[in-house]
């Protein structure tokens, strides 16, 4: 579908794709302005989410298929400028990545090609040329939202699975970590290229009005989308034992309840 909206193969490139029940968060690169416009057309006209659609459709073998979609750039709701197709340049333009292509986009792209495709639901027939897909082979996140352990960490004498940070954990965090947020940001901005600086301070100015709730919440977020599986809660509980808040790392590892953290 991407090909399809921005005219060519190597029109844009997906850096990420983050998944937040009941979204899926893909994050875009475009290699020419020109690409970018066309991608824009497609995206007002209707022409991508209806590519979308048909390919999900096929892939799925479901339909219809429920689909909504949001175009946004940093902070910035494209979807509310679309008439004003050089506002949207000058939007993406500003928020051009920080990062390198995700390595799970790879593996979700060979996945992708050998899915197998049923030509209708009732004869299950696939298309020649194409394997079935083992589930477990996808780089997708597990029913509550976190990957399967790939190891363990220990805090204060025992071990954790090293599991990727939970809904629950991020909005845990937010709401007890109060002013020290920026102090836990800088902790994983040592190993996070996303958090450097002056991103924590443009956080918190950008969200100064929602208060310290969404500033935290804001800046985990940035973390989980640019480091995907690697943002493990062996960081997060780290980068709190590091700055004293060993009463929130075991609140949000379920040591103990109803304890607020200051």
């Amino acid at each position: 579908s991407l090909p399809d909206s921005t005219g060519s193969m190597n029109g844009v490139d997906m850096l990420k794709v983050y998944c937040s029940h009941p979204h899926l968060i893909v994050q875009l690169k475009f290699c020419k302005q020109e690409n970018c416009r066309r991608f824009l057309q497609s995206y007002r006209e209707g022409a991508l989410q209806k590519s979308l659609q048909n390919h999900l459709q096929c892939s799925l073998a479901m339909a219809p298929v429920p689909l909504e979609m949001e175009l946004k750039a940093g902070s910035e709701h494209l979807d509310n400028m679309l008439k004003d197709e050089e506002r949207c340049l000058e939007c993406i333009y500003r928020e051009k990545p920080d990062r390198l292509r995700d390595e799970e986009i790879m593996e979700l792209e060979e996945c992708l090609k050998s899915l197998t495709i049923h030509q209708s639901i009732n004869n299950n027939v696939a298309v020649k040329g194409y394997a079935p897909l083992k589930p477990s082979s996808l780089p997708y996140p597990c029913q509550d939202g976190s990957l399967l352990p790939q190891a363990t960490f220990s805090f204060q004498g025992q071990h954790f699975d090293n599991r990727t940070i939970t809904l629950d954990d991020h909005q845990k965090f937010a709401k007890l970590v109060s002013k020290k947020w920026k102090q836990v940001g800088r902790s994983l901005q040592r190993s996070c290229r996303a958090l450097r600086d002056p991103v924590i301070d443009n956080l918190a100015l950008e969200y100064d009005r929602e208060g310290l709730y969404e500033q935290a919440y804001q800046m985990l977020l940035r973390f989980i989308q640019s480091e995907g599986k690697k943002a493990t809660i062996a960081r997060l509980i780290a980068a709190l034992e590091e700055n004293g808040l060993i009463s929130l790392a075991e609140e949000i590892l379920g040591l103990h309840s109803n304890e607020d953290c200051s």
